[in-house]
């Protein structure tokens, strides 16, 4: 399989992406088919997590970059390849580039996680810090390309790149013949276009289903006006998802090939992150929990089997732990409450009391003695609680109002 760059917008078939999966043999990791009891149960049917967190390089980027690289001309590979990333295609094309033997630059935001970007380094690309955002890094990498002829490695918009990722609907086959429903990430779209073209080319009644985050979902507008649109301001934690536009080739893939694009909240995202981290005992970046989320947002609308695609696990350490408080906040297992009381010796230890006869866990506590807003004689307390659920929260506040306090807030 080779394209060339005038090639980007060549139909991908099932020959494409078999050709793929022997070109990664070797290179890729067939990554694991993990069942969940959990969510099997939620949902009712047996239900499959695809890990592509456990890929090498940490998400199914490597694939996709791998056999664009491969399949570049002798003099393309001479000029190197050039690339723009927060993170998973960075370190993608890093390794694939290092496995080739090929010179790569990769432009990354200068608000880029540095776990990514040291990780990029470590695999052999030349790293540089530009722009404040994605759009400016892409717009940078572009110049660069043309000031100095490397190849672009666009991260979706390629037939090569979506042949890589198809590998994904291959192994799913292999894995569990009798799948009725695959649910995967959508950002530019590339993975979702690959795994359709793999699996409605063998299997065309298994459903396809693409999960957006919502403030990120460039595809339902684009859908519906049948051509891809631009979301302006994308917002999500989900950074391997937050694409305002989908790529042009994937488009016309997903448009004729994916059943549904679906949507999911930061709350769902968030508490789909800590149900791969307790249950399944799986680190996974928001975006790979995007599949968990609509699963658990709307268990009754899959037929099973069912697999979801845990698409990548890069996530960075200061985000998890905002995220898994998040997620333990919109599962009613995090409180936080403001209120006032008496400044006196002994109010703050018998407010702890109260807290504790309802075996509620002190997470942190904030006293303001000194606020204009207080009266002569009073102080504000904030506590960050951790609880068993939205019925404990609850149990929480009653207790908190017998006992005489008013909470604020």
């Amino acid at each position: 399989m080779s394209y060339s760059t005038a090639d980007s917008f060549r139909p991908v078939t099932l020959d494409d992406v078999r050709g793929a999966q022997k070109m990664l043999s070797g290179v890729a990791r067939v990554t694991a088919m993990e069942g969940s009891r959990h969510l099997s149960q939620t949902v009712g049917a047996p239900v499959h997590l695809k890990c592509e967190n456990l890929q090498r390089t940490g998400s199914f980027k490597l694939r996709g970059a791998y056999v664009r690289i491969a399949g570049l001309l002798p003099e393309e590979r001479a000029a190197g390849v050039v690339a723009a990333s927060a993170g998973n295609h960075a370190q993608g094309v890093a390794l694939a580039s290092a496995l080739l033997g090929v010179r790569s630059t990769v432009f990354m935001p200068k608000g880029a996680p540095l776990p990514k970007v040291s990780a990029t380094r470590d695999y052999g690309a030349e790293v540089r810090l530009h722009g404040q955002v994605v759009d400016e890094t892409l717009a940078a990498a572009q110049e660069y390309a043309a000031e100095t002829g490397a190849v672009f490695i666009h991260p979706f918009d390629h037939p090569d790149i979506i042949a890589g990722q198809g590998t994904v609907g291959l192994e799913i086959l292999e894995q569990c013949p009798e799948v009725r429903t695959i649910l995967v990430g959508i950002g530019g779209g590339g993975l979702a276009a690959g795994i359709a073209v793999a699996v409605k080319s063998l299997r065309p009644e298994v459903r396809v289903v693409g999960v957006q985050a919502a403030g990120a979902a460039a595809y339902p507008p684009s859908l519906a006006a049948g051509r891809p649109v631009s979301v302006e301001n994308p917002a999500t934690m989900a950074d391997g998802i937050k694409v305002g536009r989908p790529g042009d080739v994937p488009f016309g893939i997903v448009g004729e090939l994916v059943d549904e694009v679906r949507t999911v909240s930061e709350d769902e995202l968030s508490a789909a992150l800590l149900l791969c981290l307790e249950r399944a005992k799986l680190v996974v970046e928001p975006a790979g929990a995007s599949p968990v989320a609509a699963l658990m947002s709307a268990p009754g609308a899959f037929e099973g089997p069912v697999v979801a695609v845990l698409s990548g696990g890069n996530v960075d350490p200061v985000l998890m732990e905002r995220v898994l408080r998040h997620g333990m906040a919109a599962q009613g297992r995090y409180l936080a409450v403001r209120l006032r009381l008496t400044d006196r010796p002994g109010a703050l230890a018998t407010l702890l009391g109260v807290l504790s006869v309802v075996d509620a866990n002190v997470l942190d506590v904030s006293h303001v003695r000194t606020d204009p807003r207080l009266g002569l004689t009073e102080a504000e307390v904030e506590l960050h609680l951790e609880t068993k659920g939205p019925a404990h929260c609850a149990e929480v506040g009653q207790a908190l109002r017998e006992a005489g306090y008013t909470v604020i807030g």
